[in-house]
Formats: C-alpha cells, structure tokens, sequence
C-alpha cells in the first residue's frame, strides 16, 4: 500500500518509519527544506533508539520517501496521516492551526479518493471540521473519508510501541475507510478498537488524562509519607500488587513533562469547560504536578538555606529517560529556580545536552556524572537514566565537596545510600 504523512515529528516519523519497513511505500511531507534535505539522508531530527537506524534502511530500499510537495505524496497514496503537533495555547486550549493547515493543503491536493486520518490528538470535534475544510477547497469530483487513528507510543520506546502496541483505535463512519486502515494494520498485533469518530478522538485523551492522575497519585502520596515518615516506594508496591490496580506508571518523582501529558490534561480541562464541566479531578492533577517541582526545590532549601555559591550536579535533563525531548521537562522549572537564586549547575545527561543548551543560560555542561559531580555540594538526580542507576557512588563521593544526593526519581535504596556516606533525601521515603 502506499500512504502519506504530514509531519515528520516523533508521531508522524517513528510511524511512516515502521510501516515502510512493514513493506508499504510511504511518503512523509514536511515544510522545511533543510529538514527534508537531512531526512533524505537518513539525518533524523530528534533521538529515538533505533530510528536512524530504520530511516536508513529504508531510504535505501526505496520504500520511505521525503517531500515539500503534497500533489507528490497525495497522487500515489490511498491513506494519508496528519500527524502535526497540537501545542497548548495559553488558556489551555489545544492550538489546531496546523491541523488545518494541513487539511487545507491535502484537500486542495487530492487526486483520487482517499482516506484523510487524523493522528495528532485533537479535541472532539476536530475531525469533523477537517472534512469541512476538505470540503470546500477538493476537486468537485474527488471523494475522501475522514478517520480517527490516535497514537499512543511512548518516546524511548516508540518503535516497539507501534509494532506491538495494546490496541489499534480506528474510528471512522466509513466502511471503505474502515476496511482500508484495518488492511493497513493487518501486519502489526493489538487488540482493535472500531468507534465512531467522536469516541476515537476521546480515547487518547481519556489515556492520556488517566496515566496522568496515576504519577500524580503517586506525587500525592510521597507528599503524605514525607510528612509522616512512611516509605512510598513500599506503600505504592504494595498497593501496585493489587491486580486491579498495578504498579504501571504508579511512581513518585518529581512531576510529568513531554509533549503529552501536559498539554493533553489542560486540553481535556479546557473541553470539559466548553461543556459545562468542571473537571475539578484534573485540575488537581495538574497543580499537583506543578507542586512535585516546587516540593524538590524546597527540600533542596532545606538543606541549604542559602543557595548562593553552591554547586549542584544535575544528572538528567531529558522528561524522561532514552529521549532527548526536553518539552515540559521538569529540569527546566527545577534548574531555573536554583539559578535565580544564586546556585551553581553542572548538568549532564547522555542525550539531551544539545537541545537543553538552548533553554539554560548560566549552566556549565559535562561529559559525565562524574565531571559534573567534582567540587559539587549536591547531586540531584531528575532523569532516571540507566547509566545512573549503575554507576559506583564510591566514586563519586570522594570528588564532592559535600555528600548529598536529592533523588527525584527514587533510583537509588537510601540505606545502602547512606552506608557510603551521604546524606540522602529521595521523594517520600527516608
């Protein structure tokens, strides 16, 4: 089959890379030419294990194309994927201007009938008034179905997570349509999930809204145990062990980023408004992950009452491990607070160092933990990063000024910790 992509981000890339190698022709549309220029040789624009890697082989079979022209992509393909970002707008709001965009651009381009899907999460509704839009500026001719296909891949493991993904949600009212994406996926395992449009369009968010209130739960009850001195990591085991609830996504740090979870919890907040609801339950998720930051800087405080001239070693930068996407991440609230009042930071992180300098001014960058950690008067750990959780603190400690270790992510056990010398403070555990 040959299809198309609108996009060439984590969505639209990590997807068209995997069902070129499943054996389809496909094209991905971008907008901007030195992009495209690095795509066609194999340069990808973000870091995802293994992606390069598949880019390449499939640039060479011939089957993964790069293009600035919709009329090229769209007269070969029978299915194209809008897979366009949808940041938030300053009232929480999702932003669908690219998605129009790119509805204006594929309508006025088609050639044949084809099946416009919508990849990008976007608010209930938006599918419809892409067809609108296609609608009025196609051929008079040409037909086209509108679908719903959301993602749910997780950045660090976006490859597996679309070939072995749980679920496929396709929500269409087309039959045409139906079958074609069902065909399209036929190669790739999960549970299908056949909808209407409305209720595809919701699920992702519905998703993505319930992971979010899990780790901020989990945020919740470290704050408790903080106070209490109760160990959280043994309270959420032994709640995750119960079958109907598990551990998945049930642990404390330091607070959610990425390109998902913020904009989609505020996202549903802000279309649960429009209908009349107060979705009280998410604004407290979100709060509470904005307190998850604020409660790290002040148990930093704790220790150190005056930041001025110390030297603090950040290890990890990235929202989460095995990516380089620093959207949302929690190490830019963290850091800026301890610059503005007076610190030191020397970060590293194996990935993200790159895009983080371009969000920092004032932070010295290392070539490993150990680097950042001479003459250092604390370790705070943001990324749980692997090489972290093995690297020999016997080391380490011995190039510190003063021994501590504030642990965001609960990586290390604080007795064993606290036998080589440190003081240990990790998220609502002792």
């Amino acid at each position: 089959m040959t299809i198309a992509f609108i996009g060439h981000g984590y969505v639209g890339l990590v997807t068209a890379s995997v069902f070129a190698d499943l054996g389809n022709t496909v094209w991905v549309v971008g907008r901007t030419p030195e992009k495209i220029d690095k795509l066609k040789k194999g340069i990808t624009p973000f870091y995802e294990p293994g992606l390069t890697e598949m880019v390449k082989r499939n640039i060479e079979a011939d089957r993964l194309k790069f293009t600035l022209q919709y009329q090229e992509a769209l007269s070969y393909s029978q299915i194209v994927f809008i897979c366009v970002g949808t940041p938030s707008k300053p009232n929480g709001e999702a932003d669908l201007s690219s998605v129009f965009d790119a509805a204006t651009k594929i309508g006025k381009n088609l050639k044949k009938y084809t099946v416009v899907v919508t990849k990008s999460t976007v608010p209930v509704g938006t599918n419809r008034i892409v067809a609108e839009i296609i609608n009025k500026v196609k051929p008079q001719k040409i037909t086209f179905d509108i679908a719903s296909c959301p993602e749910f891949l997780k950045e660090g493991s976006a490859i597996s997570d679309t070939l072995y993904p749980d679920r496929i949600v396709i929500g269409t009212d087309a039959k045409k349509a139906k079958d074609l994406l069902l065909d399209l996926h036929k190669p790739i395992n999960g549970e299908r999930v056949v909808t209407g449009i409305e209720t595809a369009e919701m699920i992702k968010y519905a998703s993505n809204a319930l992971l979010s209130t899990k780790i901020s739960f989990a945020n919740a009850m470290s704050f408790i145990c903080d106070a209490v001195g109760a160990d959280v990591e043994l309270v959420l085991k032994g709640v995750g062990l119960d079958n109907r609830l598990g551990r998945s996504f049930l642990y404390p740090g330091v607070g959610f980023g990425g390109s998902c979870f913020p904009k989609d919890v505020k996202a549903l907040i802000a279309i649960a408004a429009k209908n009349h609801y107060n979705f009280s339950l998410l604004k407290a998720v979100n709060e509470i992950n904005h307190e998850a930051k604020k409660r790290f800087v002040h148990k930093i405080i704790s220790v150190f009452p005056d930041l001025k001239g110390k030297i603090f070693a950040v290890w990890g930068l990235s929202f989460k491990p095995n990516t380089d996407d620093m959207r949302e991440a929690p190490s830019i609230e963290i850091i800026n607070q301890l610059l503005a009042r007076g610190a030191k930071i020397k970060a590293f992180d194996p990935i993200a160092m790159e895009k983080a300098s371009a969000i920092f001014t004032g932070v010295e960058y290392c070539q490993s933990p150990k680097e950042a950690a001479i003459g250092a008067d604390a370790i705070l750990i943001l990324t749980e990063w692997n090489e972290f959780k093995q690297i020999d603190l016997k080391e380490i400690i011995n190039v510190m000024r003063e021994k501590n270790i504030f642990d965001g992510r609960n990586i290390y056990q604080p007795e064993k910790v606290k036998k080589l010398g440190f003081n240990y403070k990790g998220i609502g555990r002792f």
